[in-house]
C-alpha cells in the first residue's frame, strides 16, 4: 500500500505538456525538446533523501496499518472486533499519512511494487535496490513500533498474531491467492501510474488522496481472499519481526504462504508499468 505522487508529464513536444512555470520548484528542470521525459526520474532524489523519505514513510505506514490491525484483534484493546471497515480505512489513512509525510524526500514509493512498476514504464532501475532496502528497513522499523505500542496487550494476548503483522489467505489455493495479489497491485499500480494524466493531481497535491482511497477501495473489494498485501515490504519486513518477537501464543509465521504477497505484487507491478508504457 503505497504511493508516488510525483506528476507523471508526456513528451515535451506534446500538446499536452506543461510550461516550465507549472512544475514544483523542487523538481528538476523540463526537459529539452525532443527527449522523452516520462515523469520526473528517480535520480531528481539524492540517495540519502531516498533512504531517509522510503524508511520513515514505509516505518509511518506499517506502524498506522498494523496499528489498526493490532487494535482490531487485540484483547484489552478499546477497538477490539470494530471489524473489517475499520481495518480498510485505517490503511487507506495509513498511506495519506506517510506519503505525505515522506513525498518531498523520495516521492514516496514506500512499496516494492510501486518501484519496481515505475522502474518497468520509465526503464531506469539505477535506484531501486536503494529504494526496496529502504522500504523493508522502514517496514521492520513500524512493525517492531506496532508491537513496542501494543506491549502491554500482546503479553495478554492467548491467540496467534500473525494476522496483525501479515497477510494471509481465507481459502488457502496457491494460484488463486496469487491471482488476487496480482488483480489487486495491477489496479494499485495503475492507478498510481496514470495520475500523471491528469495535469492537477500531482500539483494539487491531491494525487496522494486519490491513492489512499484508491487503497480502501481495494480493500473493500479485493481484500476480501487474502487481506491485500500488494506490497511485498509490508508483508515480508513485519512477517520477519513476528517470528523474532518474544510475543506470548504468536502461532507460526507461515513462511510456506510467505512468497505469494512478495511473488504476486511483483508480477502485478511488471504488468501495470508495462500495460502503461504500452496504452498511455
Amino acid at each position: 500500500m503505497s504511493v508516488d505522487i510525483v506528476e507523471r508529464r508526456p513528451e515535451i513536444h506534446s500538446p499536452r505538456a506543461h510550461h516550465a512555470t507549472d512544475r514544483p520548484a523542487h523538481l528538476p528542470p523540463p526537459a529539452p525538446p525532443g527527449h522523452q521525459d516520462k515523469g520526473v526520474s528517480v535520480s531528481a532524489f539524492s540517495n540519502g533523501d531516498i533512504f531517509v523519505g522510503e524508511t520513515l514513510g514505509t516505518a509511518a505506514l506499517i506502524l498506522l496499518g498494523g496499528g489498526v490491525c493490532a487494535a482490531v484483534t487485540l484483547k484489552k484493546s478499546k477497538a477490539i472486533n470494530a471489524g473489517w471497515l475499520a481495518i480498510t480505512f485505517g490503511w487507506g489513512f495509513a498511506v495519506l499519512v506517510a506519503a505525505y509525510m515522506s513525498a518531498p524526500k523520495s516521492g514516496a514509493h514506500l512499496n516494492p511494487a510501486v518501484t519496481i512498476a515505475i522502474a518497468t514504464d520509465t526503464g531506469d532501475w539505477s535506484k531501486v535496490p536503494l529504494y526496496i532496502a529502504s522500504q523493508m528497513l522502514g517496514a521492520v522499523i513500524g512493525a517492531v513500533l506496532v508491537w513496542v505500542t501494543y506491549l502491554g496487550q500482546f503479553q495478554a494476548n492467548e491467540d496467534p498474531t500473525l494476522g496483525i503483522f501479515s497477510t494471509g489467505p481465507e481459502i488457502r489455493n496457491p494460484v488463486q491467492n496469487l491471482l488476487t495479489e496480482i488483480i489487486g497491485t495491477l489496479v494499485l499500480c495503475l492507478a498510481i501510474l496514470t495520475q500523471g494524466l491528469n495535469k492537477g493531481l500531482g500539483l494539487s497535491g491531491t494525487g496522494v488522496l486519490m491513492v489512499a482511497l484508491t487503497v480502501v477501495g481495494i480493500g473493500l473489494s479485493l481484500g476480501g481472499p487474502t487481506g491485500y498485501a500488494i506490497n511485498p515490504a509490508r508483508d515480508l519486513g513485519p512477517r520477519i519481526v513476528h517470528s523474532l518477537l518474544p510475543v506470548p501464543h504468536k502461532g507460526s509465521s507461515d513462511w510456506s504462504y510467505a512468497w505469494i504477497p512478495v511473488a504476486g505484487p511483483v508480477i502485478g507491478a511488471l504488468l501495470a508499468g508495462g500495460l502503461y508504457n504500452v496504452a498511455f
